[in-house]
C-alpha cells in the first residue's frame, strides 16, 4: 500500500439488523437491555425471525469509525474477517461504497459472516444480540503491515479482545505500530469487556495506548473505581484520555490540560447505536487532519449528535458539510 491512510481501524465485520422493539420483547425474550449480548448461529435466526422485520447494513464497531472517518473527507481502512457468503459479499461492497479501504479477501472455510441484531426501544436504548461468526476467527496476521505502516493511527476495538486470540491480535498492533511509528487507539467498548479483561487491557493501555477512548461506565469498569477517578487515573496513563459523558458531552485529558465539550443532538435522541462509534470518528479525523484535541472533540461531538438523531450507526446527513458549516 502505497497511499498513506489517517487510520485504519480494526475489529469485528458484522452486518448489522435494526428493529424497534418495547421493554416487554426484551423481557419476554430474556435481553439484558443496554448490553451486547453474545448468541449462537440458531439463537440469532429465532430473534430474526421473532422481530419480523429490520433494516440491515454492514457495520461492526471499528467499521462504523471507519465509514464516519471517511465520511467526514478523511482517509480509512478497516482490518476485519468475513466468510465467502453473501453477507460477507454484502459488508465488502457496502464498506468499499461508503469509501474505505477494505482488502482482505473472504475466507472459504470456518464460520459464517458475523450478524448483530439491534434492538431499539423508545427511551433509544439499544440492546445487541450478536453472532460472531468469522469474528471470533481473527487472527493476528489479518492485521497487514503495510497497512500499518500506511497508517497514522490504528485504532483497536476492545471487542476484538473477545476473541480466542484477542490478546495476540493486540500484541501484533502494537509490535507493527511500534515498528512504524504509528499511534495507537483503542476503544473499550463495553463495561462488562472491560470488566472481563481488566488487567490484561489495563497493561496494554498502559504500554502501548497512546488515545483512548471510553464512556464514564467503560472507564470506571477498567479502573475498578468512580467514573470522576478513572477519568483523572487514565490522563496519567496515555497521551488523550477521550471519556463520553451522554449528554454531559465529553472531557478530553492531555497531559495537565483538560477540556470539555458540550453534546450537539441534532434533535431528539432516536437511536444511541453508533454514537461512540460516530465520536471516535470526528476525533480521530480531527486529530489526523490538523485539529487540537479541543477542536477534534467538538467535531467528534457535532457528529455523534447527528448519528442519534436517527435510526442505524452511520451519518444520514453530510457530516462533513455539518463540520465545515461549524468552522471547525
Amino acid at each position: 500500500m502505497s497511499s498513506p491512510i489517517n487510520v485504519l481501524t480494526v475489529g469485528n465485520a458484522i452486518v448489522d439488523i435494526f428493529a424497534r422493539c418495547d421493554d416487554k420483547f426484551l423481557s419476554d425474550q430474556n435481553i439484558g437491555k443496554g448490553m451486547m449480548n453474545l448468541v449462537d448461529a440458531d439463537r440469532s435466526a429465532a430473534l430474526y425471525t421473532a422481530i419480523g422485520g429490520a433494516t440491515e447494513i454492514s457495520g461492526g464497531s471499528a467499521a462504523n469509525t471507519a465509514v464516519g472517518i471517511a465520511a467526514l473527507g478523511g482517509s480509512a481502512a478497516f482490518a476485519g474477517r468475513v466468510h465467502d457468503d453473501a453477507l460477507g459479499h454484502s459488508f465488502i461492497s457496502d464498506i468499499r461504497d461508503a469509501g474505505v479501504q477494505f482488502n482482505a479477501a473472504p475466507q472459504s472455510a470456518g464460520s459464517p459472516t458475523a450478524s448483530s441484531i439491534i434492538l431499539v426501544t423508545p427511551d433509544a436504548t439499544r440492546s445487541m444480540n450478536t453472532y460472531l461468526g468469522a469474528c471470533v476467527e481473527f487472527q493476528p496476521e489479518d492485521i497487514r503491515a503495510e497497512e500499518v505502516a500506511a497508517a497514522e493511527v490504528i485504532y483497536l476495538e476492545g471487542y476484538l479482545f473477545d476473541a480466542p486470540v484477542g490478546p495476540e491480535i493486540f500484541d501484533r498492533a502494537a509490535s507493527l505500530a511500534r515498528q512504524h511509528d504509528t499511534r495507537v487507539s483503542l476503544s473499550l467498548s463495553d463495561p462488562w469487556c472491560a470488566e472481563r479483561h481488566r488487567e490484561a487491557l489495563s497493561r496494554f493501555t498502559r504500554d502501548h495506548v497512546s488515545i483512548l477512548f471510553a464512556n464514564e461506565d467503560e472507564a470506571a469498569s477498567l479502573r475498578d473505581t468512580s467514573a470522576d477517578a478513572a477519568m483523572e487515573a487514565l490522563c496519567t496513563e496515555v497521551d488523550e484520555a477521550v471519556i463520553t459523558r451522554g449528554a454531559a458531552g465529553a472531557f478530553v485529558g492531555c497531559g495537565d490540560a483538560r477540556h470539555h465539550v458540550e453534546a450537539r443532538p441534532m434533535g431528539a435522541v432516536e437511536d444511541t447505536t453508533g454514537a461512540g462509534d460516530l465520536f471516535a470518528a470526528g476525533y480521530l479525523y480531527g486529530r489526523t487532519n490538523g485539529r487540537d484535541p479541543q477542536a477534534a472533540a467538538t467535531i467528534a461531538s457535532l457528529v455523534a449528535g447527528e448519528v442519534i438523531s436517527h435510526i442505524g450507526a452511520r451519518p444520514d446527513s453530510d457530516i462533513a458539510a455539518l463540520v465545515e458549516a461549524e468552522g471547525i
